[in-house]
C-alpha cells in the first residue's frame, strides 16, 4: 500500500537527507577554511600599478621584522620610501627587498610569487593564516602552521572532497599531499615517502595523525576495518609513553618515529610497523623548570587513585 511503501521508503530518505546536509556542511567548510577566493579583475583595478613597492626592516634589532613602504625617489645607493604611517625615510638598496603586486596576496602556491624573497614569503603567509587558512604550498612542499584551535577540515565530507584529486584542482591541504602519495603508489607501483618536519609546536604529530587517518579512510577495507581502527588507535600509546609538557608545547614529542603502511595489489592497508629512535631517556630522571615527565607516569597515578 501506498502507507506502507512511505514507511520504508522514510528511512533512506531521512539519510540522504543527512548525507546532503553534512555534503554541503563539508562544502561550507571547505570555502570558508581552505579554498582562497581570488579577487577581481574590478579589485584588481582598484590597486595602483605605476607604484614601487618594497619591504624593509623598520627596526634592525628585529632582523625578521619588515615593513610595506613605496619608493619616492632614489639617491645613490640608498632609496626614499614612504612608510605605511606617510612618514619619508632613506633605506640602503641593499636593505630592502622588493614587494609583490597586492594581487598575489594570499596566493595558494609560493611559487608564484613574481619576487621570491623572505619577506614576501613571510607576508603570504601570515595574510593567509589572519584568514584562518593554515595550510600553503611552496612548490612540492606544503608549509603548514599551527592555529592552536580547532577547524573543521578534516572530517569525512572534507576527505571526500580531496579523494583522487590532482594537487592543482583542490586547496592547499595535507589530505592532497596523502592522496598524492597514495595515487603515486598505485600507479607507478613504488614506494612513497612522507617528511613531516618542523620545530617544536608547529604541528608534526597533528599532521602525521591526518595523513594515518586519510590513508585508513581512503585505502581502508570498511569504514571501520580493524587493522585501520589498530592503526590509528597506536598514537595514543606511543604519545603516553614518547610525548610530555614542555615549554613550548603541551604535548611535545620527545621521539622520532619512522611509520610504514603496507597495502597489497588491489590498494588495501594490509599492516604496518612502527619505529621509534633518538627517545630523550634523560627526561625520566629530571625535568627543566616547568616542564613534565613523560605522560604515562601522570596516567597511571590518575588512574590509580
Amino acid at each position: 500500500s501506498p502507507r506502507r511503501t512511505y514507511s520504508l521508503l522514510e528511512p533512506v530518505h531521512q539519510e540522504v537527507s543527512r548525507m546532503s546536509k553534512d555534503h554541503a556542511s563539508g562544502n561550507a567548510d571547505y570555502e570558508r577554511y581552505l579554498r582562497h577566493k581570488t579577487p577581481s579583475d574590478d579589485d584588481f583595478l582598484k590597486v595602483r600599478s605605476d607604484r614601487q613597492m618594497v619591504w624593509y626592516n623598520p627596526d634592525p634589532k628585529e632582523k625578521d621584522d619588515y615593513a610595506s613602504a613605496e619608493v619616492v625617489s632614489e639617491q645613490g645607493d640608498e632609496l626614499v620610501l614612504k612608510t605605511e604611517t606617510g612618514d619619508e625615510r632613506k633605506v640602503k638598496k641593499t636593505l630592502v627587498q622588493p614587494r609583490n603586486p597586492e594581487r598575489f596576496d594570499g596566493v595558494e602556491d609560493m611559487s608564484e610569487l613574481s619576487h621570491l624573497n623572505e619577506a614576501g614569503v613571510l607576508h603570504n603567509l601570515r595574510f593567509r593564516y589572519n584568514q584562518d587558512r593554515i595550510y600553503t604550498y611552496s612548490g612540492l612542499f606544503l608549509v603548514a602552521i599551527n592555529p592552536f584551535k580547532r577547524f573543521p577540515i578534516y572530517t569525512p565530507e572534507i576527505i571526500e572532497i580531496y579523494k583522487g584529486r590532482r594537487r592543482n584542482e583542490v586547496a592547499p591541504h595535507i589530505f592532497a599531499i596523502s592522496d598524492g602519495a597514495y595515487r603515486a603508489m598505485l600507479n607507478d607501483h613504488q614506494n612513497q615517502s612522507l617528511l613531516i618536519t618542523g620545530e617544536s609546536g608547529a604541528g608534526k604529530t597533528e599532521n602525521t595523525k591526518k595523513v594515518i587517518q586519510y590513508l585508513a579512510a581512503v585505502a581502508g577495507r570498511t569504514s571501520n576495518g580493524t587493522l585501520e581502527q589498530q592503526i590509528l588507535q597506536a598514537n595514543p600509546i606511543l604519545e603516553a609513553f614518547g610525548n610530555a609538557k614542555t615549554t613550548r608545547n603541551v604535548n611535545s614529542s620527545r621521539f622520532g618515529k619512522f611509520i610504514e603502511i603496507q597495502f597489497n595489489q588491489a590498494g588495501f592497508i594490509s599492516g604496518a610497523s612502527i619505529q621509534s629512535y633518538l627517545l630523550e631517556k634523560s627526561r625520566v630522571c629530571d625535568q627543566a623548570e616547568n616542564e613534565r615527565n613523560y605522560h604515562i607516569f601522570y596516567q597511571l597515578l590518575a588512574g590509580s587513585s
